[in-house]
């Protein structure tokens, strides 16, 4: 079963990204991703874990991604306002 969230990161420019976050579970631990950014995967033992997890990896990515000089992707806000629960973040 797949859970979709939504995450809200405050970048340095006080600008707030909002991206949706799929959490997946597996045999023994739960795999989580921000399909909006590249390569921005990890997991955890526990939902929580994995949900903690993704936070701190889409910080890092936007961090990069932000250093690098590359855009930061923008969701489609139809895609966000189905996500059951938002988490701040801030850069």
């Amino acid at each position: 079963m797949k859970n979709k969230y939504a995450i809200h990161i405050k970048g340095k420019g006080m600008k707030t990204y909002v991206f949706s976050v799929v959490i997946e579970p597996d045999e023994d631990r739960y795999y989580a991703e921000v399909p909006a950014l590249p390569d921005c995967h990890s997991w955890g033992y526990t939902y929580e874990e994995a949900l903690k997890n993704i936070k701190q990896a889409a910080e890092l990515c936007l961090e990069t991604m932000t250093e690098d000089g590359e855009p930061i992707p923008e969701e489609d806000s139809q895609t966000l306002r189905k996500a059951p629960i938002t988490l701040g973040l801030v850069v």
